[in-house]
């Protein structure tokens, strides 16, 4: 079955716009916040991006009427979180957030994921390539099943695409419902993150989380053709900047920020000289005499501009005092609260700004605007 080829062309003055969603487990509760403030100021997407957690997210708001999107991105944040029994683990002294993120390894997190028990007995236990996995992700399949309208997600409006991993090749692929019908297996797929969680098959094709490839998918608003004018809100939910690591524990914290931050800053730089080249090459264009253009040749060249502009606007989330390496599975109500509430008051901060409206080089295809977050914050 092919997805419906629908195409919207948005009233915003700036183009499309696209929501951009990185992976990230339970730091994107701060994603759902971003979303609550652009959803209150009656900015929807277009397009929608997500990999992993990014992923669901997308899902949950793509695959909802507009006035239903944030209650369900509310409930399935309410269904994963430990509650107040996490919050009291996290809160005991010393050792209490280290004793929380152990019951989350070992007990796992209800309607997300549960221990596999024949994974735990030996690592070299045959157990399939679909069920190789410490956990199983069976009650989060019932949970997207009862949160998501596949029918409405598959409507064209917005556009989503998931990113996901192909183990066999190792190349990015993006699922994308203008090009074919979306199911829970694609979703499931760009969560897929081993060796915690299992592949999944779709079409004779196993699948992983796209972070491991890609977790921060603004590429695929780069590579998108044709390309159109857009205003890009790219969520960062780890961050590129930190201070040297003196434990152990902090290493390991600075390296995952450092591998799921993906160089995103630097892709996007990479693309504003790109989409400065195609916008002088327009303008050269126009200068042509007309006998000139008429030449094969120079036609084929003038082909390679492009007089596109997208804004991209990096909401970056800010590290909390006390945080570690297992921050990413720290599901305590409390901690997922103050990450909502994060992107929530960053994403109005922004708005109030609204630093895609300042004057720019003419020349300039790509226009980066990096939000003010990024500051300790402490968990109410």
């Amino acid at each position: 079955m092919n997805a419906p080829n629908i195409h919207k062309e948005s009233s915003h003055p700036h183009g499309q716009i696209v929501l951009v969603l990185q992976g990230g487990g339970a730091l994107g509760a701060y994603q759902a916040g971003v979303y609550e403030a652009l959803h209150e100021h009656g900015i929807e997407p277009d397009w929608v991006i997500g990999t992993s957690i990014g992923a669901i997210n997308a899902s949950l708001i793509a695959g909802n009427a507009p006035e239903d999107r944030l209650d369900r991105l509310k409930e399935f944040w309410d269904r994963i979180n430990r509650g107040y029994w996490g919050d009291g683990l996290s809160m005991l002294p010393f050792l209490g957030s280290a004793l929380a993120n152990l019951s989350t390894m070992t007990l796992g997190v209800g309607n997300f994921f549960r221990p596999n028990p024949w994974a735990w007995t030996s690592p070299y236990a045959a157990l399939g390539a679909e069920s190789a996995g410490y956990y199983s992700t069976d009650a989060l399949a019932r949970t997207l099943t009862e949160l998501i309208d596949f029918n409405r997600l598959n409507e064209g409006a917005p556009r989503v695409s998931l990113g996901a991993a192909n183990v066999g090749n190792g190349d990015m692929h993006y699922f994308d419902s203008r090009k074919a019908c979306l199911t829970l297996k694609h979703i499931m797929s760009s969560g897929a993150l081993p060796p915690a969680f299992p592949a999944i098959r779709i079409d004779g094709e196993l699948y992983w989380d796209g972070g491991i490839l890609s977790n921060t998918p603004v590429e695929a608003v780069f590579d998108d053709h044709p390309r159109r004018n857009s205003l890009v809100f790219a969520v960062h939910i780890w961050n590129p900047d930190g201070g040297e690591p003196d434990t152990l524990w902090k290493v390991l914290s600075r390296q995952k920020d450092l591998q799921y931050a993906s160089r995103a800053k630097t892709h996007i730089m990479r693309q504003q000289q790109l989409h400065r080249l195609r916008h002088i090459i327009s303008e050269l264009s126009k200068r042509l005499p007309e006998e000139e253009k008429r030449n094969n040749l120079v036609r084929e060249m003038m082909c390679y501009g492009c007089p596109t502009r997208m804004h991209v606007v990096r909401l970056l989330a800010p590290p909390f005092a006390g945080e570690d390496h297992s921050k990413d599975i720290d599901f305590s109500a409390r901690t997922i609260r103050t990450r909502w509430q994060a992107g929530y008051e960053e994403t109005l901060r922004v708005l109030a700004r609204r630093p895609w409206e300042a004057e720019f080089d003419p020349l300039e295809g790509v226009l980066l605007h990096e939000s003010q977050g990024g500051e300790l914050m402490a968990a109410e």
